[in-house]
């Protein structure tokens, strides 16, 4: 739309100055209106390109916006699930909680039948003491009025030696039964405070990208709006152009017809104000999106490009693989394992491994860590030019930005290089 204020002048000036051409300037004049018919045609064409571009860009906006809605609905359902998870896990901690006080009983009586136990060594190591030292087996054995008291006594003491040693040996593997339960139970009670603490910063972290998400249909919905608006006018201004078309048309077909005229009109002027007042309208860009495979060193392409395929595939709290899908440190591990690498499947491990790198000097292939519910609670490979692909809770497995927004806010410079 270039030239839209330009055809306007031009064809003003023709309407006016049609009726005055004299006989010697008749050719001349047919010739400049014919000029003026191909420059209106000119820029109906300019519209036309400037219509097909605008559209282009609304499906493009459409498609964005089919894409979001996907989105948030897989963000839907990632808060659902991992509020069922945090509503599970809640339980299972008043579970382990009631379990502790069970324990804590068990606990009481098992300590209550040790104690036991001591009194009732005591009193028979009292009834075996004389004068604060222990009567020797010989003394019982010669204190027998006969033979058969003589027995008696042998086989009592024997047995007497041998119950207090296994109420001795009982008594100690109580205590051990006791420290493991306690062992085990603790263990059990902290594994799930931890869960629910990663699960609290995971509902933070969809939360945060719903928020986001929201903010961007918006954004999207305005530009749908804008572009649409800016159609209606380029078909108003092609209408415009077209009845204008006409009208030279018209005028060139009475100014091919043969005339009497008395005077003449200089069309000069006219050319230089349509040459000053041409305008141009800016021309829509279409953003194309693809994905594309990036190249590393080594066998770390492979791990970079190994999970193009699976895109979209649903986020799976410690899931490893593609089926049923991968959490972000899980995604991680596997790719560099189809690459023939081996590192941990666990955030916590994987920010230790190999080198640290500014993230000035980033490369393809290196991990890049988040703090997003703690420190370090979110890891991807970074891709270059500020893009990262990892298993998100709310996307599932994406290429994300963090230039801006979220990742850029929740990303402190931690990088790895896997050696």
């Amino acid at each position: 739309m270039k030239k839209t204020v330009m055809t306007i002048s031009t064809v003003a000036v023709v309407g006016l100055g049609s009726a005055f051409f004299s006989t010697d300037a008749h050719a001349e004049s047919v010739d400049v209106l014919k000029d003026k018919q191909s420059q209106i045609q000119e820029d109906r064409e300019e519209i036309k390109a400037d219509l097909s571009e605008a559209e282009s860009k609304i499906a493009d906006v459409l498609i964005d916006l089919e894409e979001l809605n996907k989105e948030i609905e897989r963000n839907n359902e990632a808060m659902a699930k991992n509020e069922e998870k945090m509503n599970s896990t809640e339980k299972d901690i008043e579970a382990t909680k009631e379990k502790v006080s069970e324990l804590e009983d068990e606990i009481a009586v098992l300590e209550d039948a040790i104690e036991e136990r001591y009194e009732i060594l005591k009193e028979r190591v009292k009834s075996f003491q004389k004068s604060g030292g222990d009567i020797s087996y010989l003394e019982v054995v010669f204190g027998a009025k006969s033979f058969g008291d003589f027995i008696n006594r042998v086989s009592a003491v024997n047995k007497i030696t041998e119950s207090d040693t296994k109420l001795m040996e009982k008594q100690e593997a109580d205590k051990k039964a006791v420290e493991k339960k306690k062992e085990e139970v603790v263990t059990k009670l902290d594994e799930l405070k931890e869960m629910k603490v990663e699960l609290e910063g995971m509902l933070a972290l969809i939360k945060d990208q719903k928020e986001a998400n929201k903010e961007k249909k918006a954004s999207l919905k305005d530009k749908k709006e804008e572009l649409v608006t800016m159609k209606e006018e380029l078909q108003v201004k092609d209408s415009d152009l077209a009845s204008l078309e006409r009208d030279v048309k018209q005028s060139i077909e009475d100014a091919s017809a043969p005339v009497v005229v008395q005077t003449s009109q200089e069309t000069s002027n006219a050319d230089s104000d349509n040459e000053s007042n041409g305008g141009n309208l800016s021309t829509l860009s279409s953003e194309k999106k693809s994905t594309s495979t990036v190249k590393g060193n080594g066998n770390i392409s492979t791990a970079i490009n190994a999970g193009y395929q699976y895109l979209g595939r649903p986020y799976v709290w410690g899931g490893k693989s593609p089926n049923p899908g991968f959490d972000c440190s899980g995604f991680v591990s596997w790719a560099f394992s189809q690459a023939g690498i081996s590192i941990p499947s666990s955030t916590s491990a994987l920010q230790g491994v190999g080198t640290s790198v500014s993230y000035s000097q980033a490369q393809p292939g290196d991990l890049v860590f988040f703090n997003t519910y703690k420190t370090n609670g979110h890891v991807g490979i970074y891709l270059g030019n500020g893009k990262f692909i990892g298993a998100q809770s709310s996307t599932g497995l994406a290429v994300a930005d963090m230039t801006s927004g979220y990742w850029k806010d929740t990303f402190a410079g931690h990088v790895r290089r896997v050696n």
